[in-house]
């Protein structure tokens, strides 16, 4: 007799789980390629510009949203998709050594981020799906954690990992190493979620209206998204608050790894590992768990402003490190952890943000259309971030990130908060 399947498992056991393997591929696509490409030697406008281009698979995710929320379950869609990555992260490590890799790992990277965007959805879905509102709000710096441990062991300790192993084996031998290691972890993942996942039972294919069909209930999910209220400013919102970020962040590791004739701080890979994969994801670690806490005691509202002003200025500390090109190691950890805690800290508030403008029918559809906003804001910024850098060099460009954080500021003006939302609701 076959035991029943349960419909639900305390979220402390499939959270952590869930948002490692979501974490993974992502910062893998969009940092980790970073440092790879660098240490390879392609060139910080070439890093950028097709590094970005791998957002769009987050940007469109939209247009394949619906197919998620309305065919099979998001329990299906995530244990496929991560043997998926699995068997593109495979096919990264397999193409490393070649010739063309350039063109090869890109092309597998887009199969990758592909997957990874399709896995979020699902991820998202499910999280949304599965907790109440104060749920939501406590559990999102969990959740926010987790992801940044996988953060961690992606660009903190796998970099690590490569940049010793680059010191015994050649920088082609070490990423495709790395790359086996990351492939072997997602078969773990893909086989730990299909047995071990819960079966809520509000986890199945929706549609609100049979009548219409699949295609009518496909552009249904649209129609709504786009007839909230205020949602031109919702868009500039989702757009413009990470516009700032979205630069920095591309040039970060070059920044980090570039020799000091260069502008940069002439640090090696196994130290870019430690202090922006391991010190820096620590301190966007503990900005996430205090902003997803102070949210669920006194709601969004109270805290946006605090949140705007604590992920923006820290941006300061890399003003300073490219001014200056510090040489002593603990202080350039410490500039990293101060920018990072406030990215962390001020990011909860746009993960809130999102939360809220989905409530309703469609909520899964509706957090990939908007999460499809956000990687287009981090995307369009980034492509440009490197060629700019190179033009003008890492001091004028940091300056420039400064004065890209004025438009997150007028978007946080504009935009309508619910007083209580995110709150935790106190029983009568």
């Amino acid at each position: 007799m076959a035991l029943p399947r349960p419909a639900q498992r305390n979220p402390w056991f499939w959270i952590p789980s869930l948002y490692l393997a979501e974490g993974m591929p992502y910062v893998v696509v969009m940092t980790v390629s970073v440092i790879m490409y660098k240490k390879l030697e392609i060139s910080n406008t070439d890093i950028a510009l097709y590094t970005s281009w791998l957002y769009l698979p987050w940007v469109i995710k939209p247009l394949w949203s619906p197919v998620v929320d309305l065919l099979r379950t998001k329990r299906f869609w995530i244990v496929a998709m991560q043997l998926t990555i699995g068997a593109s992260l495979a096919g990264v490590a397999l193409t490393i050594p070649l010739p063309a890799f350039f063109q090869y790992t890109i092309a597998v990277f887009w199969l990758m981020a592909f997957s990874s965007a399709t896995h979020d959805i699902a991820a998202d879905g499910f999280y949304m799906l599965g907790l109440e509102e104060h749920q939501q709000a406590a559990f999102v710096g969990i959740r926010s954690t987790f992801y940044r441990i996988a953060m961690i062991s992606g660009q903190g300790l796998l970099v690590i990992l490569a940049g010793y192993l680059e010191n015994h084996g050649g920088i082609r031998f070490a990423w495709s190493a790395t790359f086996g290691i990351l492939a072997f972890l997602f078969v773990l993942f893909f086989l730990f979620h299909k047995f071990m996942l819960p079966y809520p039972a509000s986890d199945k294919a929706v549609i609100a209206d049979r009548s219409k069909g699949f295609f009518g209930e496909f552009f249904r999910t649209f129609v709504l998204f786009f007839k909230k209220k205020n949602i031109f400013v919702i868009l500039f919102f989702l757009l413009f608050y990470r516009f700032a970020e979205a630069q920095l962040v591309k040039l970060v590791s070059p920044f980090l790894l570039d020799a000091r004739e260069k502008g940069g701080l002439g640090l090696s890979t196994s130290e870019v590992g430690f202090v922006y994969g391991t010190i820096g994801i620590l301190a966007l670690t503990a900005g996430g768990l205090l902003g997803g806490y102070l949210i669920s005691r006194k709601g969004l509202r109270w805290w946006l402003w605090p949140m705007v002003f604590i992920m923006h200025t820290p941006d300061l500390a890399f003003v300073y490190l490219s001014q200056v090109l510090p040489t002593n190691f603990f202080l350039i950890n410490l500039a990293v952890a101060c920018e990072q805690f406030g990215y962390g800290f001020g990011f909860t508030a746009y993960m809130m943000f999102m939360i809220m403008v989905c409530e309703g029918d469609h909520k899964t559809a509706h957090y990939a259309i908007c999460t499809g906003f956000m990687a287009l804001g981090m995307m369009i910024p980034g492509m440009f971030s490197g060629a700019l850098q190179e033009l003008i060099g890492y001091p004028y460009f940091f300056l420039w990130v400064m004065a890209s954080t004025i438009p997150g500021f007028i978007v946080a003006a504009l935009v309508k908060i619910e007083p209580e939302f995110g709150k935790k609701k106190v029983a009568a």
